[in-house]
Formats: C-alpha cells, structure tokens, sequence
C-alpha cells in the first residue's frame, strides 16, 4: 500500500545498475518528462545505470515512475519514499555521467550480479542478538564520507574516515584484516554506495559479506531505526532525516557543510 501523509512533497531516491548504452540519449527524454509533470531533483545516468532523487506532488512523482519503469530496462525500479512540507530541491537536473557513484574502478559492474543482501528487519534481528544466523559476530560497515558518518550511524560501525567514495578500496586493502571471521554488512543511504563496496569486497577475498537492502532509508522505513544513532544525511535542502524519515530540527545539522 502507499504511504499516506498528510504532507504535500513526495520525495523519493532510487537506483539501478543496469547497462545503459543509451544514456545520453535518455537525458532529454527524462529531462522532459519530469519537468512536464513539475518535479524537481537530480536524475544521473551512465552507462552503468540510473541514480534518481525527486520531489513533488505524490501523483506527478509516481506517474513519472510509472512512465519509467514502462521501459522494461527500469522494471525492477523500487523508490523509497519520504515527505515534506516544501519542496527539498531548486531546479530539474539530468547528467550524464561515467558512472553513477563514482568509484573509479571499472572492473566493479553490478549489473552482472549483484552482492548478496540482507533485509532491514534481519539485520535489526542480528543486531539484537550480536551475530548472524550461523553463530559469526556482525559488524556493520559504513561506506559513507565522514561528514554523512557524524550526522549518524549505526552502533559501533566501522568508519573508516573516508573523504569520498573514490577512497573506499584504498580504505579496504589498509583494514581488511580487520573483517576476517566476522559477517559484514556494508551499508549507506540508499543501497548505491554499499552495493560496489560489498562486491569489491568480495573481489578482495572478504568472506561473508552482505550489503543492508535499501540503504539507511529503507531500514528507517520497515524498522523504525533499532540500533541506529542519530540521522541520515540526504542531499537535499532537507539536510538529515530521523528515523521516522522526517526532517530533523536544523539546529542538529548547523554544524554540517557538505
């Protein structure tokens, strides 16, 4: 069933990583069609995939998701949703870009498969009792750049202090001993980053690794945010959002510079 709000945004984050030979050709056509129905956010295309945030009416933003997954290409697409009370961005982008989360390495295609992942309500599970299904203890591993990380995170996640994403397999040769025996959950705001960061991590020889389906966005939405400390942080005029996916209080992120 839909979320109902009584709040007039409808924000929404979405990605898929599937080949996109086409995607420059895709800009204009996505570009018209958000704008005709008065959205306003960010589409990235690549020839990796689509990485999408948009605001509007509630309608409007899930006609054009509608229209979207008509391609059967886009199909598998799964937004998660948030509201607000005005509208979070300032104008209507699509790019083109090299890839759609930047990782500079070229050899890390999920579309070719994905890592395994693990649900929010099994993690919020394993969290509880200290360890997986089989016995292993779980640690979560946040893939984010160190100012999302301050906004908040998991209980005695792994930061390793990353600037930008670009530094995380530099980060994971230096630490990778660090996870052996261990069940690791990457994670980060709505599954992107996570997704690259548990496959190379498996390329690297770490064993038992899972990516949090969803990203921080949709555990907040099917849990309510057990074991989490503090907000997520978005890139929008929003800044961060609290466990109920609300805006937080400004005053909690005065301090953050993007």
């Amino acid at each position: 069933m839909p979320t109902v709000s009584v709040e007039p945004v409808l924000n929404i984050s979405a990605y898929l990583f599937v080949p996109l030979p086409d995607a420059a050709d895709l800009r204009p056509l996505l570009h018209g069609r958000a704008t005709a129905r008065g959205l306003k956010g960010t589409i990235l295309l690549a020839e990796e995939g689509i990485n999408l945030f948009l605001a509007g009416p509630a309608d409007a933003v899930r006609g054009f998701v509608d229209d979207l997954r008509a391609d059967d290409r886009f199909a598998p697409l799964v937004p998660k949703e948030s509201w607000s009370d005005s509208q979070p961005f300032r104008k209507m982008l699509v790019k083109v870009k090299r890839e759609i989360i930047r990782m500079d390495h070229p050899t890390i295609r999920p579309s070719a498969g994905r890592a395994p992942a693990v649900a929010p309500a099994t993690l919020a599970r394993w969290l509880g009792q200290g360890h997986d299904d089989d016995g292993r203890p779980v640690v979560t591993l946040d893939t984010r750049n160190a100012f999302e990380v301050d906004c908040g995170t998991f209980e005695g996640a792994i930061d390793w202090r990353i600037g930008k994403f670009t530094d995380f397999p530099a980060a994971l040769r230096a630490h990778r001993e660090e996870l052996a025996g261990k069940t690791v959950v990457s994670f980060c705001t709505g599954g992107i980053r996570c997704e690259k960061a548990a496959i190379l991590m498996a390329e690297e020889g770490v064993q038992n690794v899972f990516q949090l389906e969803g990203g921080i966005l949709k555990y907040f939405e099917e849990t309510g945010g057990p074991h989490y400390r503090g907000n997520c942080f978005v890139f929008d005029e929003r800044r961060t959002l609290d466990p109920s996916l609300a805006a937080a209080p400004e005053g909690e992120v005065s301090a953050i510079e993007k």
